[in-house]
């Protein structure tokens, strides 16, 4: 059976959430709604809706008009084995000394690596996006640069797939958060299946607010891949967590964004050790003074 999305886009949060509101009052009704803000600068909000029959044309053009939003375009979507797309679609990725893989790949392990296993079904983080391949590379480089970073945490986990990277190659217990409790839940899946409990704990937090984060504090190194403005918010907090000397390796940053999480992070109290863009996207990894 096809579906039908609905998407608009508009400015401010304020406004995109108030029209998804009202979206939830149409007839059909839609089997869900989503907002998402454009990770260009612009303050652009996209605003969409899914549906199980053809939605109401008249009434998006009324609510667009209504809500200063652009027209709708409707789509239909045809049935898709997402699943089986994925997995034709999602090829190991090497990193540094880390592989990427899916279960449907591993016969295609190479020796004398560190394999990360990320089932395709769990498309967020499975490191093919030039953000987490950013990140699996910088702490590479740290990893050959020498000493061991026993104190980790990964903000924004995702799949857990950097924190679990640190696990591989580091002693201790490594620290994998995230604010979306279905996130933590297919992170815990994915340290099960590299064979990491115990190696690998997984909690539900906002950022490094967690009384389990303040106690583990302070850090060697911290793990943030999320978007430029909770970069940004956390530099304080994110710093205060550090141990003297000890590494932020930050992500999600666009590459014309970099300046300023650069920034934000220097005033905290931090050098820059390598940025590196890989695609659309840069990666950054600081140091703490002192």
């Amino acid at each position: 059976m096809p579906t039908f999305t609905a998407l608009t886009t508009l400015q401010g949060q304020t406004g995109a959430e108030a029209l998804a509101d009202a979206l939830e009052d149409l007839m059909p009704e839609p089997i869900g709604i989503g907002t998402f803000e454009v990770e260009d600068g612009s303050g652009t909000w996209e605003v969409g809706g899914y549906f199980e029959a053809a939605p109401d044309i008249a009434g998006l053009e009324l609510l667009a008009k209504v809500h200063g939003a652009r027209p709708f375009t409707v789509s239909e979507v045809p049935e898709t084995d997402w699943v089986a797309h994925v997995k034709r679609e999602l090829t190991p990725v090497e990193a540094g000394r880390f592989f990427v893989y899916g279960s449907h790949d591993a016969d295609k392990v190479p020796q004398n690596c560190e394999p990360l296993l990320i089932e395709a079904a769990m498309a967020f983080g499975t490191g093919h996006h030039g953000t987490t391949q950013g990140c699996l590379r910088a702490l590479d480089r740290l990893a050959s640069a020498g000493a061991p970073h026993r104190s980790v945490v990964d903000i924004g986990c995702g799949t857990a797939v950097l924190a679990m990277a640190a696990a591989r190659i580091w002693p201790g217990v490594m620290l994998a958060s995230d604010i979306d409790c279905v996130a933590v839940d297919v992170a815990r899946v994915n340290v099960a299946a590299n064979d990491l409990e115990g190696r690998v704990r997984c909690i539900e937090a906002t950022g490094l607010d967690h009384p389990d984060l303040a106690a583990a504090a302070p850090f060697d190194l911290v793990f943030a891949n999320i978007l430029k403005g909770p970069l940004i918010d956390l530099a304080p907090g994110m710093t205060a967590s550090l141990a003297g000397g000890g590494h932020a390796i930050l992500s999600g940053i666009l590459n014309e964004q970099a300046d300023e999480v650069i920034d934000a992070y220097t005033q905290a109290g931090n050098n820059l050790i390598k940025a590196e863009m890989i695609g659309d996207w840069t990666t950054l990894t600081m140091r703490k003074i002192g």
